[in-house]
């Protein structure tokens, strides 16, 4: 009875079905099937295409761009960047000690307001611009004379900008750059200062604001709209180390990050425009490790740096070594396509990912998000079945002894 309650759980022992997906739901190289794995079950069978990668890369100019008019580079590569809100100005007025010289901050709402004088436009233009505008005013209401020294402005603080990221970014939406720490304020400290370059306020900062491009990302022709204007960047610079025109940004910019539509291994690794880690959920439930704390998954663990591998998160999930005997052990990984939110499951044998030279040819790069869970080896399988089952029989046995005593 006890072999035949044995025969019957080791027979559901055997690894369950292949994961499906849908079609287009694979998006890097190394999410397709290799020579030796399972096939997926179901309506198709997918396979590797003769050149992995070589999937048709086009990336389209976004059309809303057509309403715009198109600038050259240095139109705003521009010395002296726009005004944004929360930037702090030291306004000194000829003949003037502390009625209306001082500190100023931009308002939320682009303005300047001195005492006893009505707000001033500084917000989008230059500080050229804005002192010539304060000065014109402050002659007209009879304050100065109209000396070309009557008004002095120049810039103490320049501070964070909220701007408007879209495309192929890991978290679209709108973001702030260049904000700064109370520690690295500008002139609080100091005393009185003027002149300040916030390098954080670029549009490279705002992509990784935005969680960084994806890995399908055209970042040749990177889209700037300002003031019914644009101009396409080329940052591909950041990525493969040399110079690149990282453009200043301000209060109100949009950028926009086309998709080239098929994935590119330099964009799965830190840079100035890729995310600089990734947070993947674990699971590793094993007879040797029956719940995620005993197999050592913490916070740290499922914190990785951007560019890491399957078979790295797998290390680092404790899948990977222990016995022998069992290392017939398979893992899980659960993604989604970034290009078109379809959701995808890819199984590898632990075993092959480590033992097989060509491992990079389907060892998947991990994108923020994913998942990893680890199966047991059928020998594992096998032991908690020889358990179960013993475990049936001795409980058994004490009654059959008691029944015949009686």
């Amino acid at each position: 009875m006890a072999l035949l309650a044995l025969g019957s759980v080791v027979s559901g022992c055997v690894s369950g079905p292949a994961p499906a997906n849908y079609q287009a739901a694979r998006y890097a190289p190394q999410h397709y099937a290799t020579a030796g794995d399972r096939q997926p079950q179901g309506e198709w069978i997918e396979t590797a295409p003769a050149h992995p990668g070589a999937a048709t890369c086009h990336a389209q100019s976004p059309q809303e761009l057509s309403q715009y008019r198109r600038a050259a580079p240095t139109e705003f590569a521009s010395v002296d960047p726009p005004l944004a809100p929360g930037d702090r100005l030291s306004i000194r007025v000829l003949g003037d000690s502390d009625r209306l010289s001082g500190t100023y901050v931009v308002g939320n709402d682009g303005t300047v307001r001195l005492r006893g004088m009505p707000p001033t436009r500084a917000g989008g233009g230059s500080i050229a611009a804005f002192e010539q505008a304060l000065r014109t005013r402050l002659v007209g209401a009879g304050v100065v004379r109209p000396l070309r020294n009557a008004v002095a402005v120049s810039l103490v603080e320049e501070a964070g900008v909220s701007v408007a990221v879209s495309g192929a970014v890991f978290e679209p939406n709108a973001v702030r750059a260049g904000e700064r720490t109370p520690e690295s304020r500008i002139g609080l400290k100091e005393g009185a200062v003027s002149g300040d370059a916030n390098i954080a306020r670029s549009v490279a900062t705002a992509i990784r604001a935005a969680g960084g491009v994806r890995p399908d990302a055209d970042v040749r022709r990177i889209y700037l709209i300002r003031d019914g204007a644009y101009v396409e960047l080329d940052l591909s610079g950041l990525v493969h180390g040399w110079s690149a025109n990282d453009v200043p940004i301000t209060a109100g910019d949009r950028v926009i990050v086309p998709s080239r539509s098929c994935f590119d291994a330099d964009l799965a690794r830190p840079t100035p425009l890729t995310p600089p880690g990734i947070r993947v959920y674990m699971s590793n439930l094993t007879r040797s490790a029956n719940n995620n704390a005993g197999a050592g998954i913490g916070k740290d663990t499922i914190s990785l740096p951007y560019g890491t591998r399957l078979l790295q998160a797998l290390v680092a999930a404790n899948c990977v070594g222990g016995s022998y005997m069992q290392s017939d052990r398979r893992a899980v990984l659960i993604s989604r396509n970034p290009i078109n939110q379809r959701s995808v499951v890819i199984e590898r044998d632990i075993e092959k990912l480590v033992r097989g030279a060509d491992r990079d040819a389907y060892d998947p790069f991990l994108m923020p998000g994913d998942a990893i869970a680890c199966y047991d080896s059928r020998w594992t399988n096998l032991s908690e079945a020889i358990g179960m089952v013993s475990q049936g029989v001795s409980t058994v046995t004490p009654a059959i002894l008691l029944d015949n005593a009686l």
